[in-house]
């Protein structure tokens, strides 16, 4: 297990190397110029000035020199300064994450839960009236785009109900503080995190249905019903456990791009995410930041594979980890 795990994080490093290389010539790419983004703020345009900022913030210098330059402050672990913001990226990152993986982790918990819950019973209901109602329930949202949803939840229960906060990550001025301060979070957590779990809950609902159905056609589950087994243990100890295999799969791939894919919710719900964060330093070309973003999602999509390929083991015995 040890030797595993090491290997696979000298190929998640290699990999990590390959996407910040890649993203930092994709970004440099895209049109506009941070130097006469803050020139235009500041109400200097002249050229002078515009070049003094450009060779303040490196920007005056080769493509090579200044991804060598990039490479050798993400091998000591500084994810650079940005411009725009006049702080170091590690620490505006630092003070966004924890809202992001409060937002996805809560996301993600609601959706595999209710996914695997929902699926199981239309498996078990095939053909009825239930299961139909269950995957066209699935269906529906996972058609409907994200953003509408989330609009239409803030107009229901925000709006017309009054029921949620409809937007922030807490209740500005009320100095709420222990107790108090975690159920005004959970209060304004309700709305974001139910609208995103329930895109993703619908992929659970059907991966979870077809992988039971399949799995109820093998013989060993006709073996546990010629035993004598009731209907629930043979769901939930044979049928269930070896179809979960193919939902840990998909499940460990959108953990890690949900940390850094809930970009629609935290700008509809004004979640203070780097979602939003990625999302404020596209508009302010903002590129060190916007870098440090991409390379923080991407190490946490590499730790979260790994992750999923130990809790194979787990959860299937009969696979050897190699």
């Amino acid at each position: 297990m040890v030797g595993f795990v090491a290997q696979r994080i000298v190929k998640g490093i290699v990999v990590l190397l390959a996407i910040v290389v890649l993203n930092f010539f994709l970004i440099r790419l895209a049109p506009g110029d941070p130097a006469l983004v803050m020139a235009g703020e500041a109400g200097a345009g002249d050229e002078a000035f515009i070049a003094q900022l450009r060779e303040k913030f490196a920007l005056d210098q080769p493509l090579p020199r200044q991804l060598a330059a990039y490479l050798g402050s993400i091998a000591t672990l500084d994810l650079g300064y940005s411009v725009r913001q006049q702080m170091p990226v590690a620490t505006l990152i630092g003070e966004r994450l924890p809202a992001t993986l409060l937002l996805t982790g809560t996301a993600f918990a609601v959706s595999l839960s209710l996914g695997v819950l929902l699926g199981s019973l239309a498996a078990r209901r095939a053909g009825t009236l239930a299961d139909t109602a269950i995957t066209g329930l699935a269906l529906l949202f996972y058609a409907t785009p994200l953003f509408w949803v989330s609009l239409m939840a803030i107009i229901l229960f925000s709006v017309r109900l009054d029921w949620l906060p409809s937007f922030g990550f807490e209740t500005v001025g009320a100095g709420y503080t222990g107790l108090a301060r975690a159920l005004d979070i959970a209060h304004h957590l309700v709305l974001p995190a139910m609208t995103l779990g329930l895109f993703f809950m619908a992929v659970y609902v059907r991966m979870t249905r077809s992988s039971m159905l399949e799995v109820s056609r093998l013989d060993f589950v006709k073996t546990a019903r010629a035993k004598g087994l009731t209907e629930g243990v043979i769901q939930r100890r044979h049928i269930l456990r070896n179809a979960l295999l193919p939902v840990v799969t998909l499940a460990g791939l959108q953990a890690g791009t949900l940390v850094g894919g809930a970009v629609l919710t935290e700008t509809v719900f004004a979640w203070p995410g780097i979602g939003r964060l990625m999302y404020e330093a596209l508009l302010q070309r903002d590129y060190n930041l916007l870098l440090g973003v991409f390379v923080v999602s991407s190490a946490m999509v590499l730790v979260f594979n790994l992750v999923t390929d130990v809790v194979y083991r787990a959860v299937d015995p009969r696979i050897e980890v190699a």
